[in-house]
């Protein structure tokens, strides 16, 4: 029998050496690993907790083995890649027109397909052959790495995949899918723990894009701490970093300018260094984001008064009668044509709204709720997604985002979407608790929470092979 001080030290153990955090809802499957990592080397819990005390890589990488979750595939969240192709290696190339050289580096890539993905959509773009792509894929599971140089996959991994691209740049093999050899010889990959330093690695200056999606939130506040830091250094000048839809480092994050451009958002290294009119690039516009949007007026305190009351057919008569020339009064007119089922009306305020400012979260929370009512979930997620990047203080599409994920069986994303709802709960403003709860307080919303929480049951394994 495993003792809760044990499981502990583990837990701890794991965060000091290769920088991963875990949920109490954890301490079962880390029991389970304990028991079974100790067993292997014939040894009691104690002994074990010693042994990995001492640096062993071995043993860390068997760990990294068994922890990491590896389910991902080629294209994954297409919006990033076309902006990645339109935007980020234009620029980029642009700027190298010169040296003929671009680098890549995606931290994380579990069993390579992001990598891969990488290297075709800059074999896409590139301007002529002569240019050197050069794309690094890091991860600590070394079973995934070797994986990924294996180049071979499933036509499950190719599910998002265009027809057009799967055909230019993979071939059938034994049932599985082969990369392309011009873009393999692109591609290499390493075993890397990213709580440890690699000063070659991590060489100032040297990654034109690096791409480290939804790992971010699997690692204590100090190792992320310490990889956006580095990300952010080994970028060149204009270089580009993509996060997961799950992250976010705020309006002002240091050295990084945050940029929205394809329905997505992602940051680039210092001040844009124009392309030179040889190479004649042109560089689609994109959203600055200077920093957080200015909080609109409040709405007046008697539509709000009535929507908490649930009497939203007068609320909604209100505000029919009010002029709606701030923006809050036009989402607050839309969030009643919501409640009142006009959603194609709803929408079209909402739209309007995101016209005149595409930062608005709560704006993009609203489309969510339009569009999910209207049975385009996937487009809702998106905007879910979108919202709570753009303010990561907003707990409503968190919630939304973990009770999706607990309808589509995804127990693994709906836990950690209502973990984070339910920390951000407890100081979610007041008005958006009226407006966003359909009805619900504070104390109802933390409780419906609490308990899709305790239903997501499966674990979560965490580790840096996301």
């Amino acid at each position: 029998m495993i003792g809760t001080s044990d499981v502990t030290r583990f837990r701890t153990l794991l965060a000091a050496k290769l920088g991963w955090t875990f949920v109490d809802n954890d301490e079962p499957h880390l029991a389970q690993e304990l028991a079974r990592r100790a067993a292997a080397h014939n040894l009691g819990q104690e002994g074990y907790l010693r042994l990995l005390a001492q640096d062993d890589p071995d043993e860390l990488a068997a760990l990294a083995e068994d922890l990491t979750i590896t389910e991902t595939y080629f294209f994954r969240h297409g919006e990033q890649f076309r902006a990645l192709r339109d935007v980020a290696l234009p620029e980029r190339m642009a700027a190298r027109a010169t040296q003929r050289v671009l680098r890549l580096l995606s931290v994380g890539c579990s069993s390579g397909e992001e990598a891969y993905t990488l290297g075709i959509v800059a074999r896409q773009v590139q301007p002529d052959p002569g240019w050197i792509v050069s794309v690094l894929g890091l991860d600590a599971n070394p079973a995934m790495v070797r994986k990924a140089a294996e180049a071979r996959y499933s036509a499950w991994s190719l599910r998002e995949t265009p027809d057009a691209v799967r055909e230019r740049w993979f071939r059938p093999h034994d049932g599985t899918y082969e990369v392309d050899p011009g873009v393999r010889t692109t591609v290499r990959f390493r075993r890397h723990n990213v709580a440890e330093d690699d000063l070659d690695l991590w060489r100032p200056e040297q990654y034109d894009v690096i791409f480290c999606r939804n790992l971010l939130m699997y690692l204590t506040p100090d190792t992320a701490g310490t990889l956006i830091a580095r990300m952010t250094r080994s970028l060149a000048p204009g270089g580009f970093l993509f996060l997961g839809h799950t992250d976010s480092l705020g309006s002002r994050p240091d050295g990084l300018e945050p940029v929205h451009s394809h329905s997505s958002f992602f940051y680039r290294r210092g001040a844009l260094i124009p392309p030179p009119p040889a190479l004649r690039v042109e560089v689609p516009k994109v959203a600055r984001i200077a920093g957080p949007p200015p909080a609109p007026a409040h709405a007046p305190d008697r539509i709000l008064t009535l929507i908490h009351q649930e009497r939203f057919a007068e609320a909604l008569a209100e505000s029919e009668r009010s002029a709606r020339t701030d923006p809050r009064d036009l989402l607050v007119h839309g969030v009643l044509l919501a409640q009142a089922g006009r959603l194609p009306d709803a929408e079209m305020e909402v739209r309007a709204l995101l016209d005149a400012n595409g930062l608005d979260a709560d704006a993009h929370h609203l489309l969510g709720v339009c569009l999910e009512g209207g049975a385009m979930v996937d487009v809702a997620i998106g905007h879910y997604r979108l919202a709570a990047y753009l303010d990561p203080a907003f707990a409503m599409p968190r919630l939304r985002l973990g009770l999706l994920a607990r309808r589509r069986g995804d127990h693994r994303g709906a836990a950690d979407q209502l973990e984070r709802a339910l920390r951000l709960l407890r100081e979610e403003r007041d008005d958006r608790i009226v407006l966003f709860g359909g009805g619900f307080g504070r104390m109802a919303l933390t409780t419906l929470c609490r308990t899709e929480l305790d239903a997501a049951t499966a674990p979560r394994a965490k580790g840096a092979g996301r």
